[in-house]
C-alpha cells in the first residue's frame, strides 16, 4: 500500500463544502475505476497546526506503484467526464503540496530486520 498525501489551501475565491463534493465525485469516479484502493478528505481543524500546514488534507490509497501510475494514466486520458471531474476540483485549489509515503517499516524491511 503506498498513499500520496496532497496538503490544499482553496483558492480565495472557492467554497470549503463544495470543494469536498468535487473531490467526492472524482474520487469516487476514480475508485469505481480500480484505480485507486480508497482516499479520505480532512480539513485542519481550528487553524491549529504548523505555519506552513495547509487546510485541507486529501489522502489517496494505491496498493503499488503500478496503480499509482494507472491513475496518472487514466487522470490524463482524453475522456470528458474525467476532464470535468478534475477540472471541477482542480479550478478550486490555490496551492498544493504532495508526498509519496508507505507503511513502515514494509513487510521487506520487516523481513530484513528480522535476519539481523
Amino acid at each position: 500500500m503506498n498513499l500520496y498525501h496532497c496538503s490544499i489551501d482553496l483558492r480565495d475565491t472557492a467554497k470549503a463544502l463544495a470543494f469536498a463534493a468535487a473531490v467526492e465525485a472524482w474520487m469516487g469516479h476514480l475508485q469505481a475505476a480500480g484505480v485507486i484502493v480508497a482516499w479520505r478528505l480532512c480539513r485542519r481543524k481550528l487553524g491549529f497546526g504548523a505555519p506552513q500546514s495547509r487546510d485541507f488534507l486529501l489522502e489517496i490509497e494505491v496498493k503499488d506503484m503500478t496503480q499509482l501510475d494507472q491513475a496518472f494514466r487514466y487522470a490524463g486520458r482524453a475522456d470528458e467526464m474525467v476532464e470535468r471531474l478534475y477540472t471541477t476540483v482542480h479550478q478550486m485549489v490555490g496551492q498544493a503540496d504532495v508526498a509519496l509515503y508507505r507503511p513502515f517499516p514494509d513487510p521487506e524491511r520487516a523481513e530484513r530486520m528480522a535476519l539481523i
